[in-house]
């Protein structure tokens, strides 16, 4: 018998992976990091995002388009 597991969702986002979920390319996400618009983990040479994040630009993007 075997046990299941739930797949388990990614707390953190690589910069490939955050620009395929924002629909954007690569280097608007580094545009984005760089004006502190979206916030980032920088761990010596790796960066990742938070979905808390992610969520959070997507929110305050939608306010400013409304």
């Amino acid at each position: 018998m075997s046990t299941a597991t739930a797949p388990v969702a990614p707390l953190l986002y690589t910069l490939e992976e955050a620009a395929k979920t924002l629909r954007v390319g690569r280097s608007t996400v580094y545009e984005l990091m760089a004006d502190g618009t979206l916030k980032f983990i920088k761990r010596g040479q790796s960066r990742r995002i938070r979905v808390t994040d992610l969520e959070i630009f997507v929110a305050n993007f939608a306010t400013e388009c409304n």
